[in-house]
């Protein structure tokens, strides 16, 4: 599982980790009966507090996308919302909207737009598969002590 904290960002860090793990379950990436890190080991992974992996669990356990079974782990749930991911959609159209207002109000144009998006796409593409790879090599990064979230 793909998570990353950028600790000198305006938004709180259990806000970007849930954020995060919301976004991969909305989209499928986690698929519906994964095991997700213990808080132990996310907490650790990211280098934050337990407390604060256990309050983003909890609240996405409450959103009805994570599924705690006590004395086996913490589950991606078998029953995704679907009307979240429409509303997770909007969202993020909204905000694209915004940062092509923004792009426009800096004078760069249609074309110049879509470059930098292709950039972006294609980095965004680049650092997850190479998180992907980073993980698959250290079995260390998953949880696999079965250990209560």
């Amino acid at each position: 599982m793909l998570v990353r904290v950028e600790k000198g960002s305006s938004v709180p860090i259990s806000r970007q980790i849930a954020d995060q793990i919301r976004a991969q379950c909305l989209s499928g990436r986690l698929t519906p009966g994964t095991q997700i890190p213990s808080v132990r080991q996310m907490a650790r992974d990211l280098a934050v507090n337990q407390n604060t992996v256990l309050r983003v669990y909890e609240r996405l356990t409450a959103e009805d996308l994570l599924d705690v079974r006590h004395g086996e782990g913490t589950y991606v749930s078998l029953k995704i919302p679907t009307a979240q991911l429409n509303g997770q959609r909007n969202q993020y159209f909204d905000e694209l909207t915004q940062l092509a207002r923004q792009g426009r109000m800096l004078g760069i144009d249609d074309s110049g737009l879509h470059a930098l998006l292709d950039d972006a796409l294609k980095l965004s593409l680049e650092q997850d598969n190479s998180q992907d790879l980073a993980q698959a090599q250290d079995p260390s990064s998953e949880s696999s002590d079965g250990e209560n979230a």
